[in-house]
C-alpha cells in the first residue's frame, strides 16, 4: 500500500527550490529555509494555496459518480508576484488570530462556568448530581447498549476525572470537604463533563 505513494522525501533546500521553480519569489533564502525547518513545507503549503494559479472554469470528471459543478482547479504554479513572505505573513496573521480567538473563548468559558455554578449552587450545592434538573432525554432515557442514562454516564466520566485530577484545588476540596465536590468546584475542573457543560 505505501509503495504506491508517489511523493519523494525532499530536503528543505529541495522544497525551497521546488516553490521557486513554480514561480514563487524568495528574496531571503536563508530565512525561507529557516521557516521551512521551523514551520514545515506541508503546513506552509496551506498558506500559499490561495496564491496558486487556477485553470479556467471547467467541469472535472467525477471520480465517484457525484455531480460536479464548474470550478477552477488549482495548478502547481504560483500567480505572478507571489512571494514566500506572503505565506509567512498569512501564517503569522492566522496564528495571532487563533490566539486572540482562544483568549476570547477562554474568557467566555470562564464567565459561563462562574454563572452556571453560581446559579446552580444557590439552588443545590450538588446540582449536577440531581438528574431531575436536566432534560429527560439526558436524565431518564436509557441507552440501549449500556443500560445507562446519559446523565449516569456523564457522572461516571466526571468521577473518573476528579479521581485522576492533580489540581491542587481539587485535592484540597477532597481532603477538607470530601466527595462529592460542590458544583462551583466541579465546574472548575475544565476537562470534566461538569466543567465542559459549563
Amino acid at each position: 500500500m505505501t509503495q504506491g505513494y508517489p511523493k519523494p522525501w525532499q530536503s528543505y533546500q529541495e522544497q525551497l527550490d521546488l516553490v521557486i521553480a513554480r514561480g514563487m519569489s524568495v528574496t531571503d533564502q536563508p530565512k525561507a529555509l529557516e521557516h521551512l525547518e521551523r514551520i514545515g513545507y506541508y503546513r506552509l503549503s496551506g498558506y500559499w494555496f490561495a496564491f496558486r494559479e487556477r485553470t479556467e472554469l471547467c467541469c472535472p470528471l467525477p471520480q465517484y459518480k457525484t455531480k460536479t459543478k464548474p470550478t477552477r482547479i488549482p495548478l502547481d504554479t504560483f500567480k505572478p508576484g507571489t512571494t514566500f513572505q506572503n505565506a509567512i505573513d498569512l501564517y503569522v496573521f492566522d496564528k495571532k488570530l487563533r490566539l486572540l480567538t482562544l483568549d476570547a473563548l477562554e474568557r467566555i468559558e470562564i464567565a459561563l462556568r462562574v454563572d452556571i455554578s453560581h446559579v446552580l449552587g444557590k439552588h443545590n450545592k450538588f446540582a449536577y448530581l440531581v438528574p431531575e434538573i436536566f432534560h429527560e432525554s439526558f436524565s431518564l432515557q436509557l441507552d440501549t447498549k449500556t443500560g445507562l442514562t446519559k446523565h449516569h454516564a456523564w457522572i461516571g466520566k466526571h468521577a473518573a476525572l476528579i479521581n485522576r485530577s492533580n489540581e491542587d484545588f481539587i485535592r484540597h476540596n477532597k481532603e477538607k470537604y470530601g466527595l462529592p465536590l460542590a458544583v462551583w468546584v466541579a465546574c472548575e475542573e475544565g476537562s470534566s463533563p461538569v466543567g465542559c457543560v459549563a
